[in-house]
């Protein structure tokens, strides 16, 4: 969303002092921290934007799939094509910063919620809806959840042969969209794209001489550890807490789907493979932020490792679908029980985890 960067500065802004002396000890333990970003950028980073262009790839060919032979199984194909593109979608959002922020591309892919008539507008007009002309829509009328409102209806109960010649028009240009966009989220980082250096290397070589975007090693910590910052108040305190305080359904993210628990457990699982350094499907192949905090609080880190547990537990005591729990106060506690995990866990990053990343 618009608002992340200037979450991100308010929440992790302050000086930044490791590294600044000149011994030997000193500069080894800065090469360490560049090794932090690196591993970071090449077994993190990476790996989560080639999923996600690899899965839009592959949703795109199961809507065709769906409107060349309408059926029940095209159908779920598809459907499930939409929910294996959320995963790493949701798992790439403890680091929305670089290109998929400064080109807009978290908006067109992700905004919510959606105006349904806004949507019934645009299948009402009379326009060629290619995907040049999706492309120059408003972002809450492409995306994922503009796809997710054709495909899977007000809560999944869209049938094959409700979709429309129409319909089909716009889903297509939707996911072909989709396709470029997640294509060039990945290429920004590994080829670069318009004319730009990839940015694996811009993060990756972080306090280089030369490198204005992160002049320090600490600049290119600081932005993984506020990228976590922002994504784990985002969920206690907006996707959560924006619907379930106004006990509005509207407000839900992944409403049509009934996918919203698992993108905030997945948002979960984000931080989870930044603060470890890889993937799950991967082992470990540098230096992670759990190490590095291990190293200096080894405490803390076993802290970190359950904090992150405890969320995700508490998220998977809610009751299934999150549209309707937000509503039932049997489903409080356990609502109320997330969020106050997940702000721990923000707590524990913000004031414990930056004093020993940055001190």
């Amino acid at each position: 969303m618009s608002s992340r960067s200037l979450k991100l500065s308010l929440l992790v802004g302050g000086a930044l002092l490791l590294g600044a002396c000149g011994d030997d000890d000193d500069t080894n333990l800065e090469s360490l921290d560049q090794e932090l970003v690196v591993n970071f950028a090449d077994n993190v980073v990476v790996p989560t934007y080639n999923l996600l262009a690899t899965r839009m790839i592959e949703l795109d060919a199961a809507s065709q799939a769906l409107k060349n032979a309408p059926s029940a199984t095209t159908l779920k194909a598809a459907q499930d094509a939409w929910f294996a593109a959320r995963v790493p979608w949701e798992q790439s959002e403890s680091f929305l910063f670089g290109p998929v922020d400064s080109n807009g591309w978290d908006p067109a892919m992700d905004s919510w919620p959606v105006n349904r008539t806004d949507l019934d507008a645009v299948l009402g007009n009379n326009d060629t809806l290619s995907q040049q002309y999706v492309s120059n829509l408003a972002e809450t009328q492409k995306g994922f959840h503009t796809t997710e409102y054709l495909l899977f209806g007000e809560g999944q109960v869209k049938k094959p042969e409700e979709f429309n010649a129409r319909q089909f028009e716009y889903l297509l240009a939707l996911t072909a969209e989709l396709k470029a966009v997640s294509g060039n989220l990945a290429s920004s980082w590994t080829t670069g794209v318009n004319g730009q250096a990839p940015y694996r290397d811009t993060l990756a070589t972080a306090g280089d001489s030369g490198n204005t975007a992160y002049p320090t090693v600490e600049a290119g910590a600081q932005e993984m550890l506020g990228g976590i910052l922002v994504i784990l108040d985002e969920v206690a305190n907006g996707k959560i807490a924006d619907p379930y305080d106004a006990k509005d359904a509207n407000l839900v993210e992944s409403q049509f789907a009934l996918n919203s628990l698992s993108d905030f457990t997945n948002n979960m699982r984000s931080v989870e493979n930044v603060y470890l350094g890889h993937r799950p499907e991967a082992a470990q192949k540098g230096l992670s932020m759990s190490d590095v905090v291990k190293e200096r609080d080894a405490a803390l880190d076993t802290r970190v490792k359950a904090e992150i547990a405890a969320a995700i537990a508490a998220l998977g005591k809610v009751p299934e679908p999150f549209p309707v729990s937000i509503k039932d106060p049997a489903s409080a506690d356990e609502i109320e029980g997330a969020q106050a995990a997940i702000r721990k866990l923000h707590d524990t990053f913000q004031v414990d985890v930056k004093a020993v990343i940055l001190p």
